[in-house]
């Protein structure tokens, strides 16, 4: 059998034999507690799957990854696990019409993230569990069926220790010492969830009468460690959840399924949050631990406004198979946004979008591995890597360009219709497509064709000409696509013209929007307006492209960028000026410099540290290596003005106190983080919190300014989670050989470390500043990933191969190694390729701009 990766074909197969009808699972999590971890930390799984097969006599399997199995009984039968169970599947013979298979398991608690994970608090030794199994996890918790279409109802009963308390996607009620939930809707695997230990809960509830006059209450709970519990702003998560319930119940006609709404907060989390109807489960950084700007608080609102559209798309209504993942994560991604600049505070939640979210689209999309967003996904690796910014957030956009392609109510009323359709079902593509034809009076298929079904990524690029008088007398939007997906795409853009006002600033005179065709496309409406001084495609961001600039455009933000008064165009030239540089088309020093000029008066402070992530990674980058030292003191140096310059105590100062760390390197600088952090130094109105004590610590480190004592010291003053992660990091991050040589080893040649402890070291390990330090594993990488891929968790084996890639050895030796790597596996796992050949294509893409950053040196 090939093992854990399940494929497409045998998951077909398996559905056209077989119909699930129920689940009953039993947990024991009691041995969560006590003993020692020496070994693999157990617990007993005992399931009962009631299905039918369309073909008696015939043989299939259910999916189990356990240590060991105890006993299986299959049609009253009792199996020899030994000879059925093969460590990830179990085979299963001679079917009747209908069965009930009973698997009686030894499961085991997880380090990765991955399954049941087992959290032990260092700050008061408490244990805490949850489960995170998209997209095919549940299997290490209980046996199944794993894939989406084979829905069914589950009942789940845990045994858990004393003074536990377990929750799942049912209401639950503790009785004889067993917690019971309430069966499920029919659901797939992976949306099922536990969280279970001594966790703080808060709760609340939320009420909606209907026009028809019926009533709907819902319990709301939130969760979190009892460490957190001070931090725990409850009050603003539930604010949050209760407008995005307003706001999906006025617009999609289809109240909330799935009966209460807990959302726990967990340590250890792999991923932004997961959907898991009845108990959403985030990441427990969404708990601010010290002061943060609104940036935060608008991307924690996103993710819940995220995570609660998945419950009509993904929860009630489901993919078939991966292909169409988008189905579900593209319409969250879209919704989210959506509903929070219309239901909450949040309300320029689209500038972030146009500058944050799109631009993970755009490098995705330019990537040798990019895919069309309904993907070909062969099996699960496949789907594991397919979480990407392509299947999120390129497919919000287009779904955003569908919006304006449509109309508002066309849209809303298509997804009405889907919902009733299809509740607790599984869909594709031609599904959606259906009811939108029908409420749009469009033919969907071409668009489709071009939007859903192509790759890449199109650049538009205006033309103008203007006569003797200063008027347009022609203006043209020019379209071009990369040689590997020429694919031109049908657009509905709007054109602004901006000129500079006599009081100086730079403002919007004249739009028109336009539906741009072809690689040529005249806006006839714009013809005789005064000349602009700025041209700006895609002005409110309607479609989905990389904007490009005329001559005189590019000259204006060079002169004004900063003039601009609207957020949002600002925020768009920003993003157009990050690709110009990104494709080498813009010296990186020349992208610094307008981050130096301009980002001072940036007013949206989610532009704001998106600036900062770029021009830092334009130094590290892009720059040329012998630029670099002069880029890093001219970053230091503004970030310094600026700290110093802007409002004591603002959002706008911590951000620049965080930036200012993040590139510090001279004497004088790291002598100034030493003093904050030690309280002989002083900058008006910054208050040096905890967490931003731990971001002046890391750079101290790197330097090799704070030893280890210093960071131990620091680990007795946030002797927490939130701490460890930093320590480790820190520790790591310490400018030595032996440093790394153990940082290297504790990831690459040993598996004791928890997945969050793994992201903290690699971290450390991959310092900007200390590339003659890690240049020795630059050979060592090639050496050592494919074995790491085969014997670690798929997790574990993305982050390692992921970011210990040698991408700060950005010489041609490395991209040499790298195609030599990609040459000379062919046979190794593809999701593992498609790792190293995106990596080779940043580094190809680092040398160019370095190229170009060099021509200008």
């Amino acid at each position: 059998m090939p093992g854990e990766n399940l494929s497409r074909d045998e998951a077909r197969e398996r559905a056209a034999l077989l119909s699930v009808e129920a689940y009953e699972v039993s947990l024991d999590l009691r041995s969560a507690v006590g003993g020692t971890d020496a070994g693999p930390r157990t617990f007993r799984s005992v399931t009962t799957i009631r299905f039918r097969s369309v073909e008696p006599g015939a043989t299939t399997f259910a999916d189990l990854i356990a240590p060991s199995v105890t006993a299986v009984s299959l049609n009253g039968r009792d199996l020899d696990p030994g000879a059925v169970f093969d460590g990830s599947r179990i085979v299963l013979e001679d079917l009747a019409e209908d069965n009930e298979l009973v698997v009686d398991a030894q499961c085991a608690y997880s380090r990765t993230g991955e399954g049941m994970h087992r959290f032990v608090d260092p700050e008061d030794g408490e244990v805490y569990l949850y489960t995170q199994y998209e997209p095919a996890d549940s299997r290490r918790v209980f046996a199944n069926f794993e894939q989406p279409d084979l829905k069914a109802p589950f009942r789940f009963e845990v045994r858990a220790p004393e003074g536990w308390v377990v929750w799942s996607n049912g209401v639950g009620e503790l009785a004889d010492g067993v917690w019971k939930f309430a069966e499920t809707k029919p659901i797939s695997t992976y949306i099922t969830a536990f969280v279970a230990g001594p966790y703080h809960y808060v709760t609340d509830s939320y009420e909606r009468v209907f026009e028809d006059g019926t009533r709907l209450e819902i319990p709301l709970g939130a969760m979190c460690r009892k460490g957190l519990a001070r931090h725990f702003d409850s009050d603003d998560v539930f604010l949050v959840t209760k407008q995005g319930l307003d706001f999906f119940h006025d617009n999609f006609d289809y109240p909330y399924p799935f009966g209460k709404y807990d959302q726990a907060f967990v340590p250890e989390y792999n991923l932004g949050a997961m959907e898991n109807p009845g108990l959403v489960t985030f990441r427990e950084e969404f708990i601010f631990r010290g002061r943060v700007t609104q940036a935060s608080y608008e991307r924690r609102a996103n993710v819940i406004l995220h995570e609660m559209a998945h419950m009509w798309f993904g929860d009630l209504v489901t993919m078939v198979w991966w292909d169409d993942l988008w189905l579900k994560e593209s319409f969250a991604d879209f919704m989210g946004t959506f509903s929070m600049v219309e239901a909450t505070r949040f309300t320029n939640g689209w500038i972030t979008f146009a500058n944050n979210r799109k631009s993970w689209a755009y490098r995705a999309d330019q990537l040798p591995s990019t895919h069309p967003i309904t993907a070909d996904i062969r099996d699960l690796e496949d789907a594991k890597l397919n979480f990407d910014g392509i299947t999120y957030a390129k497919g919000a956009s287009v779904l955003k360009q569908l919006v304006a392609y449509v109309g508002r109510d066309a849209f809303l009323e298509g997804a009405r219709r889907y919902f009733k359709r299809h509740a607790y079902g599984n869909t594709r593509l031609g599904d959606l497509l259906s009811v939108l034809e029908e409420t749009s009076g469009r033919d969907m298929a071409a668009w489709s064709r071009s939007w859903l079904q192509t790759a890449g990524v199109n650049s538009l690029t205006p033309q103008v000409i203007l006569s003797a008088e200063g008027r347009v007398t022609e203006l043209a939007i020019l379209q071009e696509a990369a040689e590997s997906h020429p694919e031109l795409r049908p657009h509905r853009v709007a054109v602004g013209l901006y000129r500079r006002s006599p009081d100086g600033v730079v403002e919007r005179y004249a739009r028109a929007e336009v539906d741009v065709e072809g690689p040529r496309t005249v806006v006839g409406e714009l013809v005789g307006a005064e000349a602009p001084d700025l041209v700006l495609v895609n002005d409110d961001d309607l479609t989905y492209c990389k904007i490009r600039f005329d001559e005189g455009s590019l000259a204006a933000l060079r002169d004004g960028l900063g003039d601009i008064t609207d957020p949002l165009a600002r925020a768009l030239c920003w993003s157009a000026l990050w690709n110009l540089t990104r494709d080498a088309l813009m010296p990186a020093r020349d992208f610094i410099d307008l981050v130096l000029r301009f980002a001072g008066r940036e007013t949206d402070i989610g532009v704001l540290q998106m600036l900062h992530a770029w021009a830092n990674s334009a130094l590290t980058h892009y720059a040329a290596p012998g630029w670099r030292g002069e880029g890093g003191r001219l970053l230091a140096e503004g970030a310094l003005r600026e700290l110093r310059l802007t409002e004591p105590g603002s959002q706008h100062q911590l951000t620049w106190a965080r930036f200012f760390a993040a590139v510090a390197s001279g004497e004088a600088d790291l002598q100034l983080l030493q003093g904050l952090l030690e309280g002989t130094a002083k900058i008006d109105g910054l208050e040096v919190d905890q967490e931003l004590r731990w971001a002046f610590l890391e750079p101290l480190a790197a330097h090799g300014v704070a030893d280890e004592g210093v960071i131990a010291a620091e680990l007795a003053r946030d002797d927490t989670a939130s701490g460890k992660r930093h320590q480790v990091r820190c520790l790591a991050a310490r400018p030595s050989a032996a440093v790394k040589a153990q940082a290297w080893a504790s990831v690459v040649e040993s598996d004791s470390l928890s997945n969050a402890l793994v992201e903290a070291t690699i971290a450390g390990f991959a310092q900007s500043s200390h590339r003659e330090l890690t240049a020795p594993y630059a050979s060592k990488y090639f050496e050592v990933i494919e074995r790491v891929w085969g014997e670690r968790s798929i997790q574990i084996g993305m982050d390692v191969v992921k970011g210990l890639f040698p991408s700060l050895q950005d010489s041609q030796g490395t991209l040499e190694a790298a195609d030599a790597w990609l040459a000379d596996r062919g046979a190794a796992a593809p999701a593992l390729r498609r790792l190293v050949l995106e990596a080779r294509d940043d580094l190809a893409r680092v040398l160019r701009g370095q190229a170009c950053d060099s021509a200008v040196g």
